[in-house]
C-alpha cells in the first residue's frame, strides 16, 4: 500500500477512535455517576483521554501528510508523542486520585448493567481497532501512531478490568473489586506513558 493510502487509512482510524470514545465516555461517566462506580468513571475518563490522543494524531496527520519533508514529519511525530505520553500520565493520576480514597472509605458502588454491556462491547471493538492502528503505524513508520495504538490496547485492558471489577461486584457483592479493577490498569498505563515519552526524547536527540 502506498503512502497516500496508508495516510487515508490512518485518518479514518483516528476519526473512528474519536467517534467511538466520545460515545463510550458519555455512557461510562453517566453510568458511573449513577452507580457510584470508580472503575466506570475511570474508564470514561480514559475514553476522554483517548479522544485527546486521537486528536493529537489527527493534528500530526493533517499537518504533515505523506508528501511532507522528513524534518516536518519528525517534528509532528515528536509533538504527537508528547501529547500521547501526557494523556497516559493524566489517566494514571486520575485513577490514583479516585480509587485509593474509595478503597479507604469502603465505598460500595451499585450494580451497573450498563457498565457490563459497555465493557463487553468495548472488548469487541477496541482490540480490533488497536491492532489495525498498530499495523498501520508500522507500515507508515510512525512511532506516534504506534504509541496511540498502544493507548488503544490499554483501553482494551481497561475494558477487561472494568468487566472484572463491575462483574465481581454484581455477582458476589465484592465492593472493593471496582476500585481494585481500576488500580490494576496503572502499571500498563504508566509504562506506556514512559515509553511514549522516551520515544519523543529519542527523536528530539536525533534531530
Amino acid at each position: 500500500m502506498d503512502g497516500k493510502a496508508l495516510h487515508r487509512r490512518a485518518l479514518r482510524l483516528e476519526w473512528l477512535t474519536v467517534a467511538w470514545n466520545v460515545v463510550e465516555a458519555l455512557v461510562a461517566i453517566g453510568a458511573g455517576i449513577i452507580s457510584g462506580s470508580t472503575a466506570l468513571i475511570a474508564f470514561g475518563m480514559d475514553s476522554v483521554i483517548e479522544v485527546a490522543s486521537a486528536i493529537g494524531l489527527l493534528w500530526r496527520l493533517y499537518s504533515a501528510g505523506p508528501e511532507a519533508e522528513i524534518g516536518e514529519r519528525g517534528k509532528a511525530e515528536r509533538r504527537a508523542l508528547y501529547v500521547v505520553a501526557g494523556t497516559f500520565f493524566a489517566l494514571a493520576a486520575y485513577i490514583l486520585f479516585e480509587s485509593i480514597p474509595a478503597l479507604l472509605a469502603r465505598e460500595a458502588p451499585d450494580t451497573s448493567m450498563v457498565g457490563l454491556v459497555l465493557s463487553v462491547l468495548s472488548l469487541l471493538v477496541m482490540p480490533a481497532l488497536a491492532w489495525t492502528k498498530q499495523r498501520t503505524g508500522r507500515e507508515m513508520n510512525s512511532k506516534a501512531l504506534q504509541a496511540d495504538a498502544a493507548e488503544t490496547w490499554v483501553c482494551s485492558w481497561m475494558s477487561f478490568s472494568l468487566l472484572l471489577g463491575v462483574g465481581l461486584n454484581a455477582a458476589f457483592g465484592w465492593w472493593w473489586a471496582d476500585s481494585a479493577g481500576a488500580l490494576l490498569m496503572l502499571p500498563v498505563i504508566v509504562w506506556q506513558g514512559w515509553d511514549a515519552l522516551g520515544e519523543a526524547r529519542e527523536q528530539a536527540d536525533e534531530s
